[in-house]
């Protein structure tokens, strides 16, 4: 039984290019409202708390951001961490012993601090940071983001700009002949479809993540060997972890995008993101599956997981940190509550669209995983 009187602390991560609102758009809407109601049905007083961090920062800039989040809550309580993609680096780097952010001593927190939970965390790297460094990949983030952002703040994109995205897209060989001038022009477009407060918003994201893109260097398999070198796990707190994979762009997906320009779109950019993703690099290998893990991911997948499995952004096997306690198909959106929902199409934005077919059933046994973790 856990003490009704006693509120848990749970923080909520954002990885690379996340946020907590921007024009208009909440990302951590579905998994807070999810985390809460878990909570209260168990009887636990819960305070869900989005850490407003930078987009494309160095791992050690976001974790000061994060530490600051934390150090301002109540002094009362267990603290739980919950990183989403590299969020969950944020959070083991804070809470590695020794770490230099509070001059080598323990956080202030730290003791309050009972779980860090990553959710498709990149622990060993993922092939699409050396990618996203050329200036194909750049102008490919620039341009996804972009999209992204202002789609979600509208809830759509006008035809106008999708069939202009894909013809430049056909015509330029693919998103990896994207030029300039295209990427200036689609800006233009993206953002007079935008109120006037969503496009400063979306602007200063968009300037933030072009300025400073340490932290995608720093997803790169050879610099994720150096920092599981250096940071290590705080032997007071329990680590999980949460993997997913996604299926390969195939035959039934193209048949898709003939019939919808946002679909054809949506197809281009994953299959970009997924084949680039997909090239793991033998020299810098990904995690070696433990007993447990391994019989996790037979369970949650029916077969064993492959180096070239991924969600579309992170490979699976470098999703794997501590105890693996959900595991399935599911992209790298579809974990935050970005899947498709026919019961709620409007608050529901499924934006990569990777066909894996998470629906309601599989986001909520996700989120049941992860509060009978930390309330065990």
């Amino acid at each position: 039984m856990h003490d009704p009187t006693t509120t848990h602390h749970v923080f909520l991560i954002p990885g690379l290019f996340g946020f907590t609102t921007l024009a208009g758009y909440d990302y951590f809407q579905h998994l807070e409202a999810a985390l809460d109601e878990r909570f209260r049905e168990s009887g636990v007083h819960v305070r869900v708390e989005r850490v407003a961090s930078l987009p494309t920062s160095s791992i050690t800039l976001r974790a000061s951001v994060l530490a600051d989040a934390v150090a301002r809550s109540p002094e009362a309580g267990p603290i739980h961490l919950v990183g989403h993609s590299s969020g969950g680096l944020d959070a083991r780097l804070l809470m590695s012993p020794g770490t230099s952010l509070y001059g080598g001593s323990p956080p202030p927190f730290r003791d309050r601090v009972r779980t860090v939970i990553c959710i498709n965390t990149p622990h060993y790297g993922t092939p699409l940071s050396a990618y996203f460094s050329t200036v194909s990949g750049t102008r490919l983030l620039y341009v996804v983001s972009l999209l992204t952002v202002a789609g979600l703040s509208i809830g759509n994109l006008p035809l106008s700009i999708l069939e202009r995205f894909v013809s430049a897209v056909r015509t330029a060989d693919g998103l990896l002949g994207l030029d300039i001038q295209l990427v200036d022009d689609m800006t233009e477009q993206a953002l007079d479809i935008v109120g006037v407060r969503a496009r400063r918003e979306i602007r200063d994201f968009m300037r933030r993540l072009m300025e400073d893109q340490a932290g995608i260097i720093q997803l790169m398999p050879e610099v994720s060997e150096l920092f599981n070198a250096s940071v290590i796990d705080d032997p007071d707190t329990r680590y999980a972890c949460v993997a997913t994979a996604a299926p390969p762009p195939g035959p039934r997906r193209v048949v898709q995008a003939v019939l919808s320009p946002f679909r054809a779109m949506q197809l281009a950019a994953y299959t970009t993101l997924y084949s680039v993703a997909s090239h793991a690099r033998d020299r810098y290998p990904y995690a070696t599956p433990t007993r447990e893990q391994a019989s996790a991911l037979a369970r949650g997948f029916g077969r064993h997981v492959q180096t070239d499995d991924v969600d579309g952004v992170v490979p699976t096997l470098s999703m794997l940190w501590g105890e693996l306690i959900w595991c399935g198909a599911a992209d790298h959106l579809d974990v935050v509550g970005h899947f498709q929902d026919d019961a709620k199409p409007q608050s529901h934005v499924d934006w990569l669209h990777s066909g894996a077919n998470f629906r309601r059933r599989e986001f909520h046994a996700m989120v049941d995983a992860i509060c009978a973790y930390v309330l065990k």
